[in-house]
């Protein structure tokens, strides 16, 4: 079966994306459980499992026809789609009409890079 370019890239930068939130922001869940450079540590190794996808996606895209600003604006999208149920979820943050307004502002991204 093969996949599409575009559901190779999109499919790994999603993978990786949720790795990278983990490693970015998992350890803020309870800031005083380990030190901050044990946090670090942690989130290092958890990042080498999120580069191990997106350096691929990155070159699968980019190879397969994708700008390089195409491939950002997508990574950018895929970024607050991510961050905004860990933030929910994992975080126990409100939903803000912020994280809606920043949406819109990333389809207006969208337009605008893939118009061309």
């Amino acid at each position: 079966m093969n996949l599409s370019v575009s559901v190779q890239t999109i499919g790994l930068l999603i993978a990786s994306n949720v790795f990278m939130t983990i490693a970015w922001y998992g350890h803020l869940k309870d800031l005083q459980a380990k030190p901050w450079y044990v946090a670090a540590l942690i989130s290092w190794g958890i990042a080498l499992f999120e580069y191990l996808l997106q350096v691929p996606a990155n070159r699968i895209g980019y190879a397969g026809g994708f700008s390089l600003a195409q491939l950002k604006i997508i990574q950018e999208v895929i970024t607050l789609t991510v961050f905004v149920p860990f933030a929910m979820i994992v975080m126990d943050q409100p939903f803000k009409t912020d994280f809606l307004w920043a949406g819109l502002c990333l389809v207006g991204a969208v337009y605008f890079i893939f118009r061309s």
